[in-house]
C-alpha cells in the first residue's frame, strides 16, 4: 500500500480528452488516487479532434465499450486525386468508426467518474512546484528483503493539493510541459471542420479523403458520415509564413456534389485547432512528470491520427505509475519515453509531403499499383489484402 506522507493525490492529470482519460482508469484501475483537471464545463464543447477511431482502439481498448448509438462503422477510403477522379480503397475486416464525438467525452467523462477517478470540470491548470517526498521502494541487495525509502519529488498544483505524479494531457500547447520545462509541439497542422446535424451523404460507409495542394498544402480534406450528421474537414501544414485559415467553403463548393450535399448547405458547428505532426517532444518526462497525448506529441505525423496511439500510450502511463509507486516497477518516467511511438518512416514522409507534394502526380498515377499500394499502407497500416 502506498504510504500518504501528506500528499492527496497519486497522480493528478491535466486534459480529460482521450490520452487522459487512458492514465486515469489505468491508475485508478490499479487503485491509485486520481484527479482530473478539465477546464471545460462540459467536456463535448470546444472540440479539436475529428473522432475518427481505428478498429484496433475499438477492439483492444476501453473504447470497445462505447455506446452504439454513438458510432458508425465505415469500412472503405475513397481517395480522390486533385483532378477529383478517385479510387476505393478496402481491407477485409477493417473498418473505421466515426462517432458523435460531443457525447462520446462527454461518456468518456461519465466512465472516469463512474470508476473512482475525482473529476473537476471547469478547473485549469495554473501552476505547480516541486515538493519532496517519500516513496517505499523495492528491497537492495543484502537487505534481506526489507524494502527501502527513497526519495522523489512531488508536485503542489495550485488550487488543488498534493501529488506524486503529474501528467500533462493538455493539448499540443501543453502549459504543464511550458511550466515544467518539458519538450514543447513545434510542428503543426492547423485544421477546420464543419459539422451538419441531419445530413448524409451519396456513400455514407466510405471514408472520402482529398489530395489538393491548393486546398489542403501538407495534409488533405475529408469528409465522413457520423451517427448524427456529416462532418467535413480540410487543414495544411501550419507555418509561420503562412496566414489565414483553409478555405473550407471553397472546397465544399467544390466538392459538395461529388459528396451528395446541398450546394447551399450551412454548417450547423464548428471546430478547429492545431494538431501536432512532427513526432514526439523531447524530453517528454522528468521526475514526477510525464507528457502524453497531443502534449508529447503522439500523433501520427502522416494522417494526424492520434486516438489509438494516444489511448495507448495514457493506459501505459497510468499503470507505469502505480507499479513503480507499489515498488514492483522501473521509473514510469522511463516508461512513457520508451513507449511512445517513434514515427521515424512517417516523419519521412511527412518532410516528403511538406517539401515535394505537388498534384500531378496524384492526378496521373491515382489508381496505379504503387499509389495504390502506399495509400493502403497509409490508411490500413499494412493490412490490406486485395478483394
Amino acid at each position: 500500500m502506498v504510504s500518504t506522507d501528506g500528499f492527496q493525490w497519486d497522480v493528478v492529470v491535466v486534459g480529460a480528452s482521450f490520452a487522459g482519460a487512458a492514465c486515469a482508469l489505468a491508475a485508478r484501475q490499479a487503485g491509485l488516487r486520481v484527479c482530473v483537471l478539465e477546464r471545460k464545463r462540459d467536456p463535448g464543447i470546444k472540440l479539436h479532434t475529428t473522432g475518427i477511431i481505428v478498429k484496433e482502439a475499438a477492439e483492444q481498448t476501453w473504447l470497445g465499450r462505447i455506446p452504439a448509438s454513438l458510432v458508425h462503422r465505415v469500412e472503405r477510403v475513397r481517395l480522390y486525386a486533385p483532378n477529383l477522379r478517385s479510387v476505393e480503397l478496402r481491407s477485409p475486416g477493417y473498418y473505421f468508426l466515426t462517432t458523435d464525438t460531443a457525447n462520446v467525452m462527454r461518456w468518456l467523462a461519465a466512465e472516469l467518474e463512474a470508476n473512482g477517478v475525482e473529476l473537476r470540470l471547469m478547473q485549469s491548470f495554473t501552476d505547480a512546484r516541486r515538493v519532496p517526498q517519500r516513496v517505499h521502494g523495492s528491497p537492495r541487495p543484502g537487505d534481506n528483503g526489507r524494502q527501502h525509502d527513497r526519495r522523489q519529488q512531488g508536485w503542489l498544483v495550485e488550487g488543488l493539493g498534493r501529488t506524486r505524479y503529474l501528467v500533462g494531457a493538455d493539448g499540443a500547447k501543453s502549459r504543464v510541459a511550458q511550466r515544467a520545462g518539458l519538450g514543447t509541439v513545434s510542428g503543426f497542422l492547423y485544421g477546420v471542420e464543419h459539422e451538419f446535424d441531419g445530413a448524409t451523404l451519396r456513400d455514407g460507409d466510405a471514408l472520402h479523403c482529398f489530395i489538393s495542394k491548393r486546398y489542403a498544402p501538407g495534409y488533405i480534406g475529408w469528409a465522413a458520415q457520423n451517427p448524427t450528421g456529416v462532418q467535413v474537414g480540410l487543414a495544411f501544414r501550419h507555418r509561420p509564413t503562412r496566414t489565414g485559415v483553409p478555405d473550407i467553403d471553397g472546397f465544399l463548393r467544390e466538392v459538395h456534389g461529388l459528396l451528395g450535399l446541398p450546394d447551399d448547405i450551412k454548417p450547423t458547428a464548428t471546430r478547429a485547432g492545431l494538431v501536432p505532426c512532427g513526432g514526439p517532444v523531447s524530453p517528454l518526462a522528468a521526475p514526477g512528470i510525464v507528457l502524453t497525448g497531443d502534449a508529447a506529441g503522439i500523433v501520427s505525423p502522416v494522417t494526424a491520427g492520434g486516438i489509438h496511439s494516444a489511448w495507448n500510450h495514457g493506459w501505459t502511463v497510468g499503470h507505469a505509475i502505480a507499479a513503480h509507486l507499489s515498488g514492483h516497477g522501473p521509473p514510469a518516467e522511463q516508461i512513457a519515453i520508451d513507449a511512445a511511438p517513434s514515427f521515424r518512416i512517417k516523419r519521412g514522409l511527412r518532410w516528403a509531403y511538406d517539401h515535394l507534394q505537388m498534384d500531378w502526380p496524384f492526378d496521373l498515377l491515382l489508381r496505379s499499383a504503387p499509389l495504390r499500394w502506399a495509400a493502403e499502407q497509409v490508411y490500413f497500416h499494412g493490412r490490406h489484402q486485395r478483394s
